[in-house]
């Protein structure tokens, strides 16, 4: 059968930003004949994230995560449903997921390397299970948990960078959840900070774009800030740090502001930041959400009863079709993107 995939043309180069000729989206075969345990699978919905960055250097600068391939079909979280089965395990209609889900309209599984999913979960909201619902709200949620030291009426300020982002979104609004009495977003859009503090429980929302960041940062939080939920790195968190208190915390999530770069992760900071940490006292652990696979179970239910109560909102934002998959990580490494950015490949 013929069927439609992205595979990777080139890369940018450790010190340059992605750009549409890195990507080749082509027509292939596939074949239609299973062996024992394989399934094939449509897919539904792709996730695009801003880690997927580093994937597309030779040396991805962490050891948990293998580089793509150069002329090898391109590989992110994704969802769909089974179509064809000879496993003993799924059927003809199963919803499954994998966080190594090839770009492509159609693909052929082991069924051993899928997990299925119970739509009832979600209401039939699919894609919650690659964001709000899935790795990204368990980032959130199990990243303020584990490093976020939040205690209720405790009259903490949380500070959130890429706030108008996948984790971000969400991260804010589980702070609030946890116990913080104060919670502030950074993002680069007057739309998004409008959005922020509107839809989000966001009690501030700051564009780092515009000047006086620092000045604004500390109007909003003038007894300074005791954690802060990093997205994004560089000099908009060096400003954070520089306003946090002794003994606070930092929840190391993403570095996006470093991924163009040729860097180590984590980064590594600037003296004087380094220097505020030490004096400070303040905690700043790389936060990696695999390894707390044992808590997914318990932490999906409370994010699913979180946001079936309302309690969490979620926002996404829907590109369709197999062929726009490149433009949507693109876009979303440019800060196109409210909320979790997905690729809807094909409807129910």
């Amino acid at each position: 059968m013929k069927i439609k995939r992205f595979v990777l043309a080139s890369r940018p180069g450790n010190d340059r930003e992605p750009v549409a000729e890195n990507f080749r989206l082509e027509e292939a075969d596939l074949a239609e004949d299973l062996s024992d345990g394989q399934v094939l699978v449509q897919t539904l919905y792709l996730s695009v994230d801003p880690y997927l960055r580093c994937l597309m250097n030779e040396d991805t600068g962490a050891d948990y995560f293998q580089p793509w391939q150069i002329g090898e079909v391109i590989v992110s979280g994704g969802i769909g449903v089974v179509e064809l089965s000879r496993s003993s395990n799924l059927t003809v209609g199963d919803i499954v997921t994998s966080i190594v889900w090839p770009w492509q309209t159609k693909c052929i599984f082991s069924g051993d390397s899928l997990k299925k999913l119970d739509p009832s979960l979600v209401d039939g909201h699919l894609s919650h299970f690659l964001g709000a619902v899935g790795l990204t709200g368990l980032t959130s949620l199990l990243g303020i948990k584990e490093k976020g030291h939040v205690t209720t009426g405790a009259n903490q300020t949380m500070v959130v960078s890429g706030a108008a982002g996948a984790c971000g979104l969400l991260a804010g609004q589980i702070g609030r959840l946890f116990g913080c009495s104060h919670v502030v977003g950074i993002c680069g859009t007057n739309e998004k900070c409008a959005i922020l503090t509107s839809e989000f429980g966001f009690d501030d929302a700051l564009n780092y774009k515009e000047p006086g960041l620092a000045d604004k940062l500390k109007a909003c939080c003038p007894g300074g800030v005791d954690v802060y939920f990093d997205n994004v790195g560089g000099e908009i968190s060096d400003i954070v740090i520089s306003q946090m208190k002794k003994n606070s915390h930092i929840i190391l999530c993403g570095q996006i502001s470093q991924y163009n770069k040729d860097v180590p992760y984590p980064p590594p900071l600037i003296p004087q930041t380094e220097s505020t940490l030490k004096e400070q006292n303040i905690t700043r652990e790389r936060f990696l959400v695999l390894n707390y696979a044992d808590q997914f179970e318990a932490a999906t239910l409370q994010l699913r009863e979180l946001v079936r109560s309302g309690k969490l909102k979620v926002k996404e934002t829907v590109v369709h079709g197999i062929e726009n998959t490149a433009g949507a990580f693109l876009s979303m490494m440019k800060g196109g993107n409210i909320g979790k950015q997905i690729v809807e490949v094909s409807g129910q």
